[in-house]
């Protein structure tokens, strides 16, 4: 086995021995073709007050400006379908945000795999991405064969489904590179059909300023009165177009112990969560995504479901 082929496979096995689901490897270069879809989704406004979105265009699609040197950009996925889900009569919450929130998991993952590579293969410079960087990680994991971009725009993987975290590590080490696997979603339009705001305006294209999970975490002012009766009581995030996905029965629980679920997130009632103070917000969601939308967020949504 070549000096190549031998670090390529070693990562890929250190990656399993820490949990990660799997491990792909493609070359770090300028995504060509992304760059006008990006370019038109932009124009149409599609990342509504994301404004985030149209701050360093050139870095989302070169990860050499990240990474001076880089060569090689590694995706890996981390399950976190739980074992567990939500009461029938509760708001919901979506699943990735059960446990401590994923960027602070992975994160650390990542920096021990990093370390790992150092120690074994030498000196490699390189940076971690748990999505909080310019990194166009759906678009990096399927060049890396580790599934397609579905209809709903997310990263789709037979025998797995779409329950995962994506994250990078983009390294200046020459790999073996994998390649694309191909679509499967084929005439399949579920995600599309049961998307209750019509988010999905296009076979894989979604307008980000429709979607329920922009409404209850991203949008900082009132949500538009034509999502009324639509938002089919999700308080934080949406799953919708994730559950009704027909690879989504693949998925098998997690066994990461720090994404088990906050006992209150599978109890609490409806009622629970519109009692809900300050005190045992801050008290449930520590280290939550949840804490993103804040106390006053999460209790606008309630209101605004609690409308309907």
């Amino acid at each position: 086995m070549n000096t190549k082929a031998s670090n390529t496979a070693f990562i890929k096995a250190e990656a399993k021995r820490l949990g990660f689901m799997s491990c792909g490897v493609s070359k770090a270069e300028f995504l060509e073709t992304e760059a006008p879809r990006l370019e038109d989704w932009l124009s149409k406004n599609r990342n509504g007050e994301m404004a985030y979105m149209e701050n360093h265009f050139d870095k989302r699609l070169d990860p050499t400006l990240l990474v001076p040197g880089a060569k090689s950009v590694v995706s890996l996925l981390f399950n976190y379908f739980p074992k567990e889900q939500q009461r029938e009569d509760s708001f919901k919450i979506s699943k990735y945000a059960y446990g401590t929130d994923y960027h602070f998991v992975i994160k650390d993952k990542l920096k021990e795999l990093l370390f790992s590579i150092n120690e074994k293969i030498g000196k490699v410079e390189g940076r971690a991405f748990v999505d909080s960087a310019p990194v166009l990680d759906k678009a990096w994991a399927a060049r890396s064969g580790l599934g397609w971009i579905g209809k709903n725009s997310n990263l789709l993987t037979k025998q797995v489904g779409s329950y995962y975290f994506i994250a990078e590590l983009i390294i200046d080490l020459n790999l073996d590179y994998d390649t694309p696997v191909t679509d499967h979603c084929g005439s399949c339009t579920a995600c599309i059909d049961a998307c209750p705001t019509d988010a999905i305006v296009d076979p894989y294209v979604v307008d980000g300023s429709k979607c329920i999970s922009y409404f209850t975490i991203e949008l900082k002012n009132e949500i538009p009165a034509y999502a009324q009766d639509k938002m089919e009581d999700w308080m934080f995030g949406c799953d919708i177009c994730q559950d009704v996905c027909p690879w989504n029965r693949f998925s098998k629980p997690h066994n990461e112990p720090l994404f088990q679920p906050r006992p209150e997130i599978i109890s609490n009632s409806k009622n629970d969560w519109k009692e809900l103070t300050q005190e045992v917000f801050s008290e449930i969601f520590k280290k939550s995504p949840v804490k993103r939308t804040k106390y006053s967020g999460l209790m606008r949504n309630i209101s605004f479901l609690s409308e309907e």
